[in-house]
């Protein structure tokens, strides 16, 4: 008898428990980088359940993927782990579509109602946007809550094509893990380039099996630069460093960065930068060598020898495998930083200056114009293969290649007066978006920078149209970025304080109206996304919290 009556207790209790309410939460769509147009209605939410479904149309490996995605970062934010079923959708569920009438490639629509939310893009790209922004909207704070989403529809596509971020491995080797974690954090922030600066003086990353020094030797140096370039005398930590990336390793990251729309630029950074593999291969340079791997940063006298065939055939080689690794119609070729002091005392350099009729004309020496010609040749074979390059401004020194993309860093000036002759451009100023410079003006208390002072608020006024430009040559703009150059940064945890919340700021650059844009709605929303970098636990800087 006291059994049945504990038993009947028991099963009292649990149909009480099973009864009892979950806290109803209502979010909201105030995301980063924020929607163009976001319209809601007075009709009743979507209520996100446990028996909730996610539907993609029937065929569909992308969407499906997509799907996938979307049913993970619902378990990480709110503890539910959603089905995903290959259907049109309906009652219950978050349909995936393509087919959105639209003229840009990347936009997206949801259309949230009580009996469904429906995400679709103009193509599968889109279709992942609006998974972000749905994302995004689910706070990590509603973990074990009853999400409701708010009837209405979001309509939204990007400002720009190029919306991109660069990641220097050359200075620093950053494990495989670490460089998928990286584009984890660029597809949060809608990025959809990773440009992947590959090779420097102080060490080559790539595998390149017809050349296989350039890894053997290249990619390792024996020892790093201790403090600041500036402080002398320089000291040395003795401790060789070095790392790079095998070609079975490369073809993974560039799927995993696939699965996310994310194209990786590689650079392979010609004819300066390139002491690494002259190390490997001391014929490539004008002195013959001997070389060393670079220890220190700064920029180096000994170059590619342009003078000579066998450096074309080199490069001709490089690429060619490279080409094999990434499917990105840009290839970045560099072209930044080379001294001319080799070329002007090199013999093979005056004998192809001379071959080629190269003067001085009293704006370009010849040997600026022989940088040009090397420039031109190596785009004619990347052009031959289907892809086009994208340089250093630089390339403007010696009169311009056939067709580049000019990626503008030193001068916005640079950048205007390449679109003003009709070049595409990446504006990329180092003033505005280099965020390897400081962030606070607290230096003391920040880890040592390479320099500069470039906060939160910097980034995301930045404009990237210059406005003196027609609305003709306006359009040449195609895009911009953050470049994290990584002299000072070594390891991990730095790269994540550097690169956040700056991220977020060119976010909504890159991709929201302009004349939308507000600091102080920004600095709010921050606060959601700050919630996202808490539960990925990433190393966040903060100064946007405690800064007046």
């Amino acid at each position: 008898m006291r059994n049945i009556r504990l038993l009947s207790l028991f099963a009292i209790l649990l149909a009480l428990v099973s009864c009892e309410k979950k806290e109803v939460v209502t979010t909201n769509y105030n995301v980063i980088p924020l929607p163009q147009e976001i319209s809601l209605s007075e009709n009743k939410p979507f209520a996100l359940k446990q028996s909730t479904a996610i539907a993609y149309p029937k065929g569909n490996d992308k969407l499906k993927v997509n799907a996938e995605f979307l049913s993970g970062y619902i378990f990480e934010t709110v503890g539910i782990k959603l089905a995903v079923k290959e259907s049109d959708g309906g009652n219950n569920t978050i349909a995936l579509k393509t087919g959105l009438n639209h003229g840009n490639e990347e936009a997206y629509r949801i259309d949230v109602s009580e009996k469904e939310i429906v995400i679709e893009g103009v193509s599968e790209n889109g279709v992942f946007y609006g998974i972000q922004t749905l994302r995004k909207s689910l706070s990590p704070d509603y973990k074990g809550k009853e999400v409701h989403l708010p009837s209405g529809i979001i309509s939204d596509y990007p400002r720009f094509g190029y919306r991109a971020a660069l990641f220097d491995v050359g200075r620093y080797f950053f494990s495989t893990d670490f460089i998928k974690r990286y584009i984890d954090i660029l597809a949060l922030h809608n990025i959809n380039y990773f440009h992947w600066h590959l090779t420097e003086d102080q060490g080559w990353r790539i595998e390149i099996k017809k050349y296989p020094k350039l890894t053997e030797i290249g990619s390792m140096r024996k020892e790093t630069l201790v403090g600041h370039l500036k402080t002398k005398p320089h000291q040395f930590d003795g401790t060789p460093h070095g790392g790079f990336y095998t070609q079975e390793e490369i073809k993974d990251i560039v799927k995993y960065a696939q699965d996310r729309y994310i194209t990786i630029i590689p650079e392979i950074d010609l004819p300066g930068h390139m002491l690494a593999a002259l190390t490997a291969y001391p014929e490539l340079g004008c002195t013959g060598g001997p070389y060393e791997v670079a220890t220190k940063w700064g920029v180096f006298e000994d170059v590619l020898c342009m003078g000579k065939e066998n450096t074309y055939q080199f490069l001709k080689d490089v690429f060619t495998e490279v080409l094999d690794l990434f499917p990105s119609e840009y290839i970045h070729i560099g072209g930044d930083e080379c001294p001319k002091t080799r070329w002007q005392k090199c013999p093979h350099c005056q004998a192809m200056i001379k071959k080629l009729g190269l003067k001085g004309d009293g704006k370009r020496t010849a040997e600026q114009k022989l940088q040009s010609y090397s420039m031109a040749e190596v785009e004619k074979f990347l052009n031959s293969k289907g892809r086009r390059i994208i340089a250093w401004e630089e390339i403007l020194d010696g009169g311009i290649a056939d067709n580049p993309v000019v990626m503008s860093w030193l001068k916005e000036e640079s950048g205007a007066e390449a679109a003003k002759q009709g070049y595409d451009v990446i504006m990329a100023p180092h003033k505005e978006v280099y965020i390897d410079y400081y962030q606070s003006e607290d230096k003391e208390n920040e880890p040592l920078s390479i320099g500069g002072y470039i906060p939160l608020e910097r980034v995301y006024r930045f404009e990237p149209v210059p406005a003196e430009l027609t609305d003709e040559q306006k359009k040449h703009i195609i895009g911009t970025q953050v470049n994290l150059w990584t002299e000072y940064i070594s390891k991990p945890d730095h790269a994540e304080y550097m690169l956040l919340p700056r991220l977020a700021a060119i976010s909504e650059v890159q991709w929201s109206d302009p004349q939308k844009k507000d600091y102080g709605s920004f600095k709010n929303r921050l606060t959601g996304l700050f919630k996202f970098y808490d539960l990925y636990k990433y190393n966040a800087a903060r100064h946007v919290f405690t800064q007046q």
